[in-house]
């Protein structure tokens, strides 16, 4: 089959990065990035580490609202598509160019692949939710992570060409973590960073929501990461640029005890989540390498999509919103200070990932023939 594959934000090069050379093996494939992470921090250097082809279209879309931004990602991808006119058109996840991709797809009659289709948050003041719910019902291949997505989409009336295919990022996590393991990695982080890292003696944040770029939100978590600092135990916070210029506009400093560092590549990311003390975010993605790195997560989000991560106290992950006591308390439970040292290292010498073969089920299945449902 001939496979236009739209990107344009890391969570998506990390999944393309599992799929794409599967994919290549199989079909041909016409790789377009819109631009939506164009910071080369954030996604530039992706590319290299993560040995993905680089794009055949760089749109170059980024910036903007919501609506501006998609509606310029619509503009740019439709006669790129007619062009092409590929059997299929693949999306990854609920961002804009994920709407953006199924969109254009389903106006010039181009069957659509979503690969993570079917999670929901149940929250649709959240754009991604919206993103993902329509992508979903654009359609053709519904390329389901987990059950409960699966059955997200039959509550929706979705059943014909739905698949539970398993992880992209499951399948890429197993195949890095061994090069993390290793306590040793911290050092040239540390070195490059400017940061004394050691297992366990620091904890991990990043927040890029459009929801926690807002003033009250942005000085609430601000305030709780500041909180859950101890002494000779900082927070080590990768700070989306996006949100750096929103504390910058509004002028909402960063606490004492709060290292603030730039977004981190792949395998540096893996690697100060498994040997922190714990996660603090408000990414689904990290949510996830947590809890597969069995690391404690607060998530800073009051809904997920990622519903197996959490629970009760066993869980790996806990929704505490912007709650600052909230907050302290469950990092006083799953992340004491006495114990966090011997955690890190215990975690780290145990770990030992599979991946989920997602991107062999994902390539086998696009097929010029009609998805049976559930297959």
């Amino acid at each position: 089959m001939r496979i236009v594959s739209v990107v344009g934000t890391r969570p998506q090069l990390i999944k393309a990065a599992a799929l794409q050379p599967v994919l290549r093996r199989l079909h041909s494939e016409l790789f377009v990035d819109t631009g939506q992470h164009y910071d080369e921090a954030m996604a530039g250097a992706f590319f290299g580490e993560l040995g993905l082809a680089r794009p055949d279209h760089s749109l170059g879309i980024g910036g903007g609202g919501n609506g501006d931004q998609t509606g310029r990602m619509l503009i740019a991808l439709e006669p790129l598509l007619r062009d092409a006119a590929p059997d299929a058109v693949l999306v990854y996840g609920d961002t804009n160019s994920t709407l953006a991709g199924a969109l254009a797809a389903a106006r010039l009659a181009i069957p659509v692949a979503h690969v993570e289709a079917g999670l929901r948050s149940f929250d649709r003041r959240m754009p991604e939710e919206l993103n993902r719910v329509v992508s979903d019902h654009l359609s053709h291949w519904l390329f389901a992570p987990t059950a409960a997505a699966v059955a997200n989409l039959a509550a929706e009336g979705i059943t014909s060409g739905v698949r539970d295919v398993g992880d992209l990022m499951l399948d890429l996590a197993a195949r890095v973590s061994r090069e993390v393991r290793d306590p040793a990695v911290l050092a040239p982080i540390g070195a490059r960073l400017g940061v004394s890292l050691a297992p366990g003696c620091y904890l991990f944040a990043t927040v890029h929501r459009a929801e926690n770029r807002e003033p009250a939100a942005m000085a609430e978590w601000t305030a709780l990461l500041g909180a859950v600092v101890e002494p000779g135990r900082p927070v080590v916070l990768a700070l989306h640029p996006g949100t750096r210029a929103a504390l910058e506009a509004a002028r909402i400093a960063i606490p004492g005890g709060v290292i603030v560092v730039e977004p981190q590549s792949y395998r540096a990311s893996l690697a100060l989540q498994l040997h922190s003390a714990a996660v603090l975010t408000d990414s689904g993605g990290i949510q996830r390498e947590s809890a597969w790195l069995g690391v404690p997560c607060l998530v800073l989000r009051s809904s997920t999509e990622w519903v197996e991560t959490v629970g009760g106290p066993a869980s790996s992950a806990v929704l505490v919103g912007l709650d600052r006591r909230l907050a302290l308390g469950e990092i006083a439970s799953r992340a004491p200070l006495s114990r966090s040292v011997d955690r890190a290292v215990e975690r780290a010498a145990k770990l030992d990932l599979a991946g989920s073969g997602a991107a062999e089920r994902i390539a086998a299945a696009l097929t010029l023939v009609a998805p049976e449902a559930n297959a």
